[in-house]
């Protein structure tokens, strides 16, 4: 059998020429910034291209880590070879320790420079006004369903999708307590409370359940009185120091949040891309059926249906509308085309690359 320190001899030569190529691949990077004019840093079409094609190669290559891993590694080494050129400024729903500020660290890495909102509005105007390149607002979750707020700012709002997140949701409730006998008090965001009222109901029936503007507002407001508990992230426990009581409480046990990723500038076709769409049509039988219908005759799926009302008062409403594909692609551009003839308002969110590699 090898001995150790052979084994370890070899790791220590592979960090060499990996160091090495790293620093190889970040002036190659550099070298890119430089022929754009110090433009386009961050091009969500083309890493999810490097994405893509790393997690393949890695499955071709029958490696023992798993892709996910892999992947997380890759948008590190993009985000630090992004960062050699400008920090990109990304706002989210804070305060700092949501489950919205993991999602955009998730998605952009660790090189970033992140922007607290108090707020869903705060988020979108930060993009829209220029003061962040960015924003990571939720839009759905796989328990409870749609963000109301964000799909009625969609509707209005002049940013861009350019991405999404889909961040599983481990739901965990903390306490300055020791244990869960002390706790009078549960807060959390309206959501997380929701994804785990079974679990409140079981454990904590005579806690009283307090809805917040985040889950890291939770674990502060936590942190100040000891007869209260939290749910929200492990990062959320370790910022504001709190005891972990109960891991994982959420109902549902692939409990997910998509996010969306606003941008003021459109993405180009990465290959595997989805659009995103705000519908009205006029009221009267079949009216929802022929505005599909295009989508059917050219061959494009549709992966999501959200209904809202229209806000007008007088009983209409607008349909939000997920498909598979870029704009650009033929299909797709046949079938918009079409919707376009049929419908009393259509409102194009953006292509962007799939979350689903």
């Amino acid at each position: 059998m090898e001995s150790l320190a052979n084994i370890r001899r070899k790791i220590d030569a592979l960090d060499a020429r990996m160091v090495k190529l790293l620093a190889e691949r970040a002036k190659i990077a550099q070298a890119v910034g430089r022929i754009k004019g110090g433009k386009g840093i961050y091009r969500p079409e083309r890493e999810a291209q490097v994405l893509r094609r790393v997690s393949e190669l890695n499955a071709r290559n029958r490696g023992p880590m798993p892709a996910a891993g892999v992947r997380r590694i890759y948008t590190e080494i993009m985000s630090a070879c992004r960062a050699l050129e400008d920090l990109l400024a990304v706002a989210y729903l804070g305060p700092q320790g949501t489950y919205s500020q993991e999602a955009a660290i998730r998605h952009f890495g660790g090189s970033i420079d992140t922007r607290s909102c108090t707020n869903i509005d705060e988020v979108f105007k930060a993009v829209e006004t220029g003061a962040t390149g960015y924003g990571v607002v939720p839009v759905e979750n796989s328990t409870e369903g749609a963000i109301g707020r964000t799909l009625d700012l969609l509707l209005t709002t002049p940013a861009r999708v350019c991405g999404e997140i889909m961040l599983p949701v481990r739901q965990n409730l903390m306490s300055k307590a020791k244990n869960r006998a002390a706790i009078k008090k549960v807060y959390s965001h309206t959501q997380s409370l929701a994804q785990c009222q079974h679990w409140l109901t079981r454990n904590l029936p005579n806690a009283e359940r307090i809805a917040v503007v985040s889950n890291a507002e939770a674990a502060l407001l936590a942190s100040r009185d000891a007869k209260a508990g939290a749910i929200a992230s492990k990062t959320a426990a370790e910022l504001y120091k709190l005891n972990l009581l109960a891991r994982n409480i959420q109902d549902e046990a692939r409990n997910t949040t998509r996010f969306l990723v606003l941008s003021r500038e459109d993405v180009a076709p990465s290959g595997r891309d989805k659009t995103s769409l705000i519908l009205s049509t006029r009221n009267v039988p079949g009216a929802i059926h022929d505005l599909l219908a295009p989508l059917a005759k050219n061959g494009v799926s549709m992966t999501r249906l959200e209904s809202r009302p229209a806000k007008t008062g007088l009983w209409e409403y607008v349909f939000y509308i997920d498909i598979e594909g870029h704009a650009q692609d033929a299909t797709v551009a046949r079938a918009l085309a079409a919707i376009e003839r049929k419908a009393s308002f259509v409102k194009n969110l953006g292509s962007y690359p799939s979350a689903k590699l």
